[in-house]
């Protein structure tokens, strides 16, 4: 399975990204698809997540500025950022917990990391 991320870049306070992250390879099913996010000298934190059912979670400080939505026809998530503060400014990484097909069973794995994707936030 392969995450691929994109949307990341230099924006000014209190401007919009708009982060995706696409899914591919063998996925019989998507559990659940998120965002996190990790400063240097920071343990990673979470975003927000959206589950298969479209219901979504965020962390407290991203609620009402952040929105996650998914496309599952395209295995894809998306982060709409606003408002965005200079304290945003991180690598965002996405996350899947998702099921694959071995010989015929399915499988469910959890926490496939993708390559982070730059965030600044910066006047």
């Amino acid at each position: 399975v392969q995450l691929q991320a994109s949307g990341g870049g230099l924006v000014q306070p209190g401007g919009s990204l708009r982060l995706s992250c696409e899914a591919s390879g063998s996925i019989i099913s998507i559990t659940s698809m998120g965002w996190y996010r990790q400063v240097p000298g920071k343990q990673r934190e979470l975003v927000a997540s959206i589950a298969s059912d479209g219901t979504a979670n965020y962390a407290d400080s991203m609620k009402g500025r952040f929105t996650i939505s998914r496309d599952g026809a395209k295995n894809t998530v998306y982060l709409q950022m606003n408002s965005l503060k200079p304290e945003d400014t991180a690598v965002y990484y996405c996350n899947l917990d998702w099921c694959y097909n071995k010989y015929s069973t399915p499988i469910c794995q959890k926490d496939y990391w993708g390559k982070g994707t730059l965030v600044t936030v910066s006047s």
